[in-house]
């Protein structure tokens, strides 16, 4: 089976990354795709934000069985060259009969092609964890949520969320920051799921984040104070640490591969069928 990763991001976006040390957002993918799927698939990379031959010889869009569309630091409504290259290549896999899933950015650029509106959220940026993931009613039987609990917790970084749903598409989950925390909709030949938050990134890998962007979170307030922030980013790098037993419990939803993503492992389940 294989496996299309679209990276949303710039290069330079991604060399921040690779100069402290931390795996770049389609690596992350990628590694949460081998491992839930035990390496039985074939990933091919591509860019399309820097590279205006992104396919490599040989291969053609029509060579996948799924298609996954990382988070991103773009804004959607910028349409700089390297987001218009996007959302065209998203109008493009629309027509093949696809299976896409997008996190974040993907969800921005997927509802975009198809027609919605992504705006700069009014609620301000949702950072680090996402609270209080309420799924609904449409949610309960979506195989997206299968084995989910009704109301969890993600990791999450966006300052922007959807203003106007594509034709037809039908809202899964929401919380207090954004009404649209995932959503899926059939375009042309394709079938769409997309999350607000990210199931593919893991503790360690949110925690290098947060060092990252320290003075961010503390500008913007998401975490009340320097020492509050501190305990959630040591955590997050060392929760294996049974220093940590009782605050295990407490991110459980984060902390439990299985758990955090499980909208994965359903999605890669669809493209059996």
């Amino acid at each position: 089976m294989n496996i299309l990763i679209v990276d949303g991001n710039e290069k330079e976006a991604s060399d921040r990354y690779i100069e402290i040390g931390m795996d770049t957002q389609y690596e992350v993918y990628s590694k949460v795709i081998n491992s839930l799927s035990n390496n039985k698939f074939n990933i091919t990379t591509v860019h399309p934000a820097f590279k205006n031959q992104y396919l490599p010889h040989g291969v053609s869009l029509d060579d996948f069985d799924g298609i996954v569309w990382t988070g991103s630091l773009l804004n959607i409504y910028d349409m700089s060259p390297s987001i218009v290259s996007q959302i065209e290549l998203a109008k493009t896999l629309f027509k093949m009969k696809n299976k896409i899933f997008g996190s974040c950015w993907g969800l921005h650029v997927l509802v975009t092609a198809a027609g919605g509106k992504i705006r700069k959220n009014p609620n301000g940026l949702e950072a680090v964890i996402a609270k209080k993931i309420n799924i609904n009613e449409a949610g309960n039987v979506h195989n997206m949520y299968k084995g989910k609990k009704k109301i969890f917790d993600a990791f999450c970084w966006h300052y922007d969320d959807t203003e106007t749903l594509p034709q037809d598409a039908v809202i899964l989950s929401s919380n207090h920051m954004s009404a649209v925390q995932s959503l899926y909709f059939n375009k042309n030949n394709s079938n769409i799921w997309a999350v607000q938050y990210h199931p593919e990134f893991d503790p360690i890998w949110i925690g290098g984040l947060m060092k990252q962007r320290e003075a961010i979170l503390l500008n913007h307030k998401a975490y009340e104070s320097k020492s509050a922030f501190d305990e959630d980013k040591d955590f997050f790098l060392n929760f294996e640490d049974p220093k940590y037993k009782n605050k295990i419990k407490e991110f459980d939803d984060l902390v439990n591969v299985k758990s955090h993503t499980l909208e994965l492992a359903n999605w890669i389940e669809e493209l059996k069928n």
